[in-house]
């Protein structure tokens, strides 16, 4: 039988759009689908787009450090032009306060040192000559402003925190997607956007195709589901929710935009920093401005919702971040009209992705990726590709999971590690970073 592509990839956010490039790379041919008007224009282009490397896991780590290689050489990686330019990847580092609440970080550092992925312990006189506008009063457990306590110091300070130079953020993370479509564009794969995906076709026991809103059916032997706060809408398409242990939902989030306080100049004199302290992760923002988004700690609650259907207007989660950073930078000015981003992340039950094949032969899935994963992407469209390539050679992922080589800082991944099948993973964080 023929077919109209070889693969259609659901979805043309950062790690759609990466997926796209490896498979047309390998000479597929690939279409990605997209209701919206434009690559990167859903969650991706809210995404704080924060590159780290510091994970609470092995493979995660691994994973990370690797991608970090591929921001840090962005353009030689693409092999391609765009209108637009490249995304510029701001390697500013990221300091990590050390806490109770994680461990004072002696198991990220210990997987760093099995990595030799470079680190440093500043001390509190390190961390205040970089940030001498921050106070390091503890203020743990984190608190919303009315609960009793809420911005009186809890005794003592924050003595020390870790500082990854191998990390930053994307100045801009949908034109970093553009790159990607113009980069798998130029080894022949498709995109169409303001298409919305209406069922899953199959024949003879696995999957053929999608149909559209419009009545339009394309046929593959492959569909890949990189629908991002819509992949739980997908799987349930597909039947492919049948066998999952892990799931995915649509997680509001509020990131603050406040500006940097007086004689300090955050652009260019800040960091990527991680508070667990008071619950909030920040960096630099254009225009000399602190993104501040939260960490997740018990206060904040959390607003599963419908990714078609949601409130996209700022509520008191945003006060309250501003003013748990404000403990950290007292001279914080928090101006009455609310900045930044309302948008979904698209998380899993231990924030830990899913990078699988599914129930459904020629069914797959990267998703569960937001809030963590942005970093990820061009390794994850690499990875999701061999993937593709192994399960459709005839080996069960499942029996015998694939093992996909990292290339830059050696070894491998068992990629079984993201299984829809795997339980809980209880080394996870259960957190964000952006």
């Amino acid at each position: 039988m023929a077919h109209d592509y070889d693969a259609i990839i659901i979805g043309a956010g950062i790690i759609g759009a990466a997926t796209a490039f490896e498979m047309a790379k390998s000479g597929l041919r690939t279409l990605n689908v997209d209701k919206l008007p434009a690559a990167g224009y859903g969650s991706t282009s809210n995404s704080c787009a924060i590159i780290r490397v510091h994970y609470s896991t092995l493979d995660g780590t691994a994973f990370a450090f690797e991608g970090y290689y591929y921001w840090k050489d962005w353009a030689n990686y693409l092999g391609a032009s765009d209108e637009s330019g490249h995304a510029e990847f701001i390697e500013c580092g990221c300091l990590v306060m050390q806490t109770e609440h994680n461990g004072h970080l002696k198991r990220h550092t210990s997987l760093c040192d099995e990595l030799n992925i470079p680190y440093e312990i500043w001390d509190r006189s390190r961390i205040t000559e970089r940030l001498p506008v921050y106070d390091l009063k503890r203020h743990f457990p984190p608190k919303r402003i009315g609960d009793d306590g809420f911005a009186e110091p809890t005794g003592g300070d924050v003595e020390s925190a870790v500082y990854f130079p191998t990390a930053g953020y994307i100045s801009d993370p949908q034109l970093a997607t553009h790159n990607l479509q113009r980069a798998a564009e130029a080894h022949g794969a498709e995109f169409r956007f303001n298409c919305e995906v209406a069922d899953i076709l199959k024949s003879q026991g696995r999957v053929s195709g999608i149909a559209l809103s419009n009545g339009t059916e394309i046929s593959a032997p492959v569909v890949v589901n990189v629908a991002g706060p819509h992949s739980c809408v997908i799987n349930v398409m597909a039947g492919a929710d049948a066998d999952m242990k892990i799931t995915t939902r649509a997680l509001r989030q509020e990131v603050v935009h406040v500006p940097s306080p007086p004689n300090f100049d955050f652009v260019r004199d800040g960091l990527v920093i991680s508070d667990s302290d008071i619950g909030c992760y920040c960096r630099p923002e254009t225009g000399n401005h602190i993104l501040v988004g939260s960490e997740d700690p018990d206060c904040d609650p959390r607003e599963f919702v419908d990714a078609d259907d949601f409130d996209r207007e700022f509520t008191e989660q945003w006060t309250h971040q501003a003013y748990r950073m404000g403990q950290r930078i007292p001279e914080l000015g928090i101006p009455n009209a609310r900045r930044g981003v309302v948008d979904l992340y698209d998380v899993t039950e231990d924030w830990i992705p899913i990078y699988d094949k599914s129930c459904l032969p020629g069914f797959y899935m990267a998703i569960g990726s937001s809030g963590n994963q942005f970093k990820n992407a061009p390794v994850a469209g690499k990875m999701m590709a061999g993937l593709i390539a192994y399960c459709e050679a005839g080996t069960d992922h499942d029996e015998e999971p694939y093992r996909f080589a990292l290339e830059t800082i050696g070894g491998n991944l068992n990629v079984g590690f993201y299984s829809r099948l795997r339980e809980i993973n209880e080394d996870s964080s259960f957190s964000v970073l952006g």
